[in-house]
């Protein structure tokens, strides 16, 4: 079954690329499809278009459906080209001609915006999540190895005192930054396109602003063409959030790399967390933030491959934004997989307490001396010139210890500004005004 079926057989290899894989990410969008099409069926109604028995009767099987397609036992049939044309086949085998109404005032193009928006909406709630988890986990790590020093590097070189405590606070509120994209991806997603028909509107007297309430968007996309349009930029600013958190962790599985190996010997993992070698029988490798890292790098190409994608396309829509899909859902179930992963590997941290012992780390604290000579009354340059000439003629002979008492330092984490500044943008996700609408549809 095709919705646009005109009584002919297109060939088999035709039909075989132009579907392409999109039946294997329609099965994600299903619970969403059902769902727009209860909105969509009640505004029906309202206006005038179904009757009141007729909406009954429709509501009834698309909650059936609906629960199929949550537990995934709702399947697009041999022959049915996608879900949009599955649950009209469903409906209409059930309900004859009331299910051939239910297609009244829209198009498979507003059909599959509304679907990748409810589906992209809730996707970024279980992000939010994990990154929320995660940002827990950094935070509390933070507090918990707040007094252990580690070097701080420039260059590669052994540069300054740092701390665990300010390691794993740093990557904490990187993440209220990838939070903070993503906020903006929601905003963006957060908008409905419902009623935009093939990007030309309808001449039937549908209530776009029904829908809008019915579905718990914050904002309807006025304009049908600009509807149209959304295509494609919502994708790439979803695909610039998800960069985003990749960046941040595959920086952090670097250093992790980094301090898990011998040279550094800063942190290490439980043996059954790693991996080992086939031929070495000493070796532990850190795999699980390798390919971390690997991952993170992928991530970080996706508004690239979006933006490539879409550059060149005029307005309206082209078969071209199809391939959408199979670029950026792999990529949320990756991110996901990520970042749940890295949480539970940072519970189970081990962290090496004397690191900062080693002898080869002195010269880290030559800006203390030279800090010290400065609240002494000596010109910074010249105390900065004592300490040099004392590294060179080999009479520098720093104290161990730090003082740093300023905001965001190793003295004074500022962990509970960090909070203060999560909590902020985390609360700017109203997910509850989508959940209870859903709840009421389903009802």
């Amino acid at each position: 079954m095709k919705l646009w079926d005109k009584g002919f057989t297109i060939e088999s290899k035709i039909e075989k690329y132009t579907v392409g894989n999109d039946k294997l990410f329609d099965v994600l969008l299903a619970p969403y499809d059902v769902l727009g099409s209860i909105a969509h069926a009640v505004m029906l109604q309202e206006v005038g278009l179904l009757e009141a028995d007729e909406l009954e009767k429709l509501k009834a099987e698309l909650v059936k459906l609906h629960k199929q397609a949550a537990d995934g036992t709702l399947e697009i049939e041999e022959g049915v080209e996608d879900i949009h044309s599955q649950v009209e086949l469903l409906l209409t085998q059930k309900l004859g001609d009331t299910g051939k109404k239910i297609h009244s005032a829209r198009s498979r193009n507003d059909q599959v915006l509304v679907d990748i928006k409810l589906y992209l909406r809730a996707e970024i709630k279980e992000i939010a999540q994990l990154a929320g988890e995660l940002f827990d986990t950094m935070l509390d790590c933070s507090e918990k190895y707040k007094q252990v020093l580690i070097p701080g590097y420039t260059h590669l070189q052994a540069a300054m005192p740092s701390s665990f405590g300010l390691w794993f606070g740093a990557y904490a509120e990187n993440l209220v930054d990838d939070l903070r994209l993503l906020q903006a991806a929601y905003q963006v997603t957060n908008q409905n396109p419902l009623g935009s028909g093939a990007g030309y509107g309808s001449s039937l007297p549908i209530n776009r602003t029904l829908t809008t309430q019915l579905l718990g968007f914050d904002h309807l996309h006025v304009n049908v063409v600009n509807a149209q349009m959304s295509r494609g930029k919502t994708e790439q600013a979803f695909g610039f959030a998800l960069a985003a958190f990749g960046q941040t962790l595959g920086r952090f599985a670097m250093d992790v790399c980094l301090y898990n190996s011998q040279n550094f010997a800063f942190l290490t993992f439980p043996d059954e967390l790693t991996t080992g070698s086939s031929i070495m029988p000493h070796k532990k490798n850190p795999d699980v933030f390798e390919l971390m890292r690997a991952k993170s790098n992928r991530l970080m190409a996706l508004p690239n491959e979006l933006l490539m994608l879409t550059s060149n396309l005029p307005s309206g829509y082209h078969r071209d934004f199809q391939l959408l899909k199979e670029i950026l859902f792999p990529a949320i179930g990756l991110l996901k997989e990520s970042l749940s992963l890295c949480s539970y590997m940072l519970r189970k941290v081990q962290v090496n307490e004397k690191a900062i012992e080693d002898p080869k780390y002195k010269y880290l604290y030559s800006v203390e001396e030279v800090n010290k000579q400065v609240l002494a009354g000596v010109p910074f340059r010249q105390a900065y010139k004592n300490v040099g000439e004392a590294i060179n003629n080999g009479t520098y002979n720093p104290e161990l210890e730090v003082k740093h008492t300023h905001e965001g330092s190793i003295g004074n984490l500022g962990n509970d500004l960090i909070r203060k500044k999560y909590d902020e943008v985390n609360k700017q996700f109203n997910f509850e005004k989508w959940e209870s609408a859903f709840e009421n549809l389903l009802k």
